[in-house]
């Protein structure tokens, strides 16, 4: 006999096997039944907490990208803290990551896009405009998202060996003075 789980519990091995699969296999070919079988439960279970494969879909790419408040980060570190950041977070739990999960989907989702849109739009922009202004904010952010989304596809989804081969270290030592190049180049 199986020990019960909890609601939090189930909710959170469901939402675990669902991010799982929706970033191994994106949104199209996720099943509900897939889900369930990894959470190890009946796919019953899946549809009561979530509704649907839309309402699995939605809890699966929420977001909390867990911002620092750059403010109190000295302008010249401030590139290698944002890098550190998502690296940091990247390198916790890739699997369970849903900014991985968004990412993946984002390319045949529109979706997906269109949530990854609103988490750069709600979460980095509003961070950088904190430490840097709004003028010189606007500028960069969707250069340096493009920069951190860049590190996630070729480090965590395509695995490419030159880049999977560094140090959480030596990654951020790479890419800071990318991400420092990008923001001198936004001011007005």
């Amino acid at each position: 006999m199986t020990a019960r789980r909890s609601s939090d519990t189930t909710k959170t091995t469901i939402l675990r096997a669902a991010r799982e699969r929706f970033a191994a296999q994106g949104y199209e070919r996720t099943t509900i039944r897939a889900v369930a079988a990894d959470a190890e439960i009946d796919p019953s279970m899946v549809m009561r907490y979530f509704g649907s494969k839309d309402g699995l879909f939605e809890a699966a790419l929420a977001v909390d990208l867990r911002m620092p408040d750059l403010r109190a980060v000295p302008a010249g570190e401030l590139p290698a803290a944002l890098v550190r950041h998502f690296v940091d977070r990247w390198e916790g739990d890739p699997a369970d990551d849903a900014l991985l999960v968004l990412l993946r989907s984002a390319v045949t989702n529109e979706r997906g896009a269109a949530r990854m849109r609103e988490v750069f739009a709600t979460q980095v922009a509003p961070a950088l405009v904190a430490a840097l202004g709004p003028d010189r904010a606007a500028r960069a952010a969707g250069l340096v998202a493009a920069q951190l989304l860049g590190l996630a596809l070729t480090r965590y989804l395509l695995r490419l060996p030159a880049v999977t081969a560094l140090t959480p270290d030596e990654l951020v030592a790479g890419l800071a003075p990318a991400v420092a190049a990008t923001l001198s180049a936004a001011h007005p």
